[in-house]
């Protein structure tokens, strides 16, 4: 019970010092500056009114959802950062993984073929995985799980893994759709089940991996990413936050071939049966 009154005391005295923000380098950021940026919403309610876009309702609802459900976050991170406990950073992460799950499913359109679970296995142990070595042997954190490092990497690594979760998903079942007949011949001259869609993972894969080399090649030149602009913003050394930001890439590109292909092996298997028939599906 003391235990429990020491981290909502902590949590309070957390949540009151991001309230005050005063003696942070960096400038923080009032509502009403918050309601001025909304005007650029706005602005573009307003041309999708003009031109009969029919997006306004979209814009409105998607401004509302971002201030809600950013709020709740923040107000869950902050406590988190109180307990200073291992449990609610796992439970979060697992949270993270279900909900990067939910929407990757929603990208790819199959039905007859279970990959839920599957996705959601690849997604979160591939994902843990190189977020624990990069929290713990990169960043150096003490300890290893500590939320502050854990929790926005891991978010970063797990939002990158499932655009490539969903890529990777989408493109090898419409391969398998297009190309039926091409893997039940194989399949009837003795191929296995793995030898007849080869081919269809391997472009599976390569599509999955597609968005995060551009990723690479284009950093620096076309855009600053996300961190190292928060970074600079928050008053880091431009150079200490270009070498956060390349660790950061280059783990994200790793997770995201990792979490494609363990996902794209498990759902290759769904597709077929134990005789190693392919399944119908749609």
């Amino acid at each position: 019970m003391d235990r429990l009154l020491d981290s909502l005391k902590a949590f309070l005295a957390a949540h009151e010092s991001i309230a005050s923000a005063g003696s942070y380098s960096y400038g923080a950021i009032q509502y009403w500056q918050l309601l001025l940026a909304c005007g650029f919403v706005l602005l573009a309610g307003i041309l999708s009114i003009v031109y009969r876009l029919k997006l306004e309702r979209d814009l409105a609802m998607g401004t509302l959802l971002a201030f809600v459900q950013l709020s709740v976050v923040g107000y869950i991170l902050t406590m988190i950062f109180a307990l200073d406990s291992p449990w609610p950073v796992f439970a979060m992460y697992t949270a993270t993984a279900f909900f990067a799950t939910r929407l990757a499913k929603r990208k790819v359109h199959i039905k007859g073929v279970a990959i839920f679970w599957p996705t959601f296995l690849a997604m979160l142990s591939t994902c843990f995985f190189v977020s624990t070595l990069m929290s713990g042997l990169i960043l150096q954190a003490k300890p290893w799980w500590k939320p502050q490092y854990f929790i926005p990497v891991g978010g970063m690594i797990a939002g990158n893994a499932m655009n490539a979760l969903s890529i990777a998903l989408e493109r090898f079942f419409s391969e398998m759709h297009l190309r039926r007949p091409e893997v039940e011949a194989s399949l009837c001259l003795g191929a296995t089940p793995m030898e007849a869609s080869r081919e269809m993972f391997r472009i599976a894969l390569r599509a999955g991996m597609i968005n995060s080399i551009n990723a690479l090649m284009g950093v620096g030149l076309v855009s600053l990413p996300g961190m190292m602009t928060g970074q600079i913003l928050a008053g880091v050394p431009p150079l200490q936050a270009i070498r956060y930001q390349m660790a950061i890439m280059l783990v994200m590109t790793a997770a995201s071939a990792l979490s494609s292909f363990a996902a794209l092996h498990l759902a290759r298997g769904r597709c077929f049966t134990q005789g190693g028939a392919l399944v119908r599906f749609e």
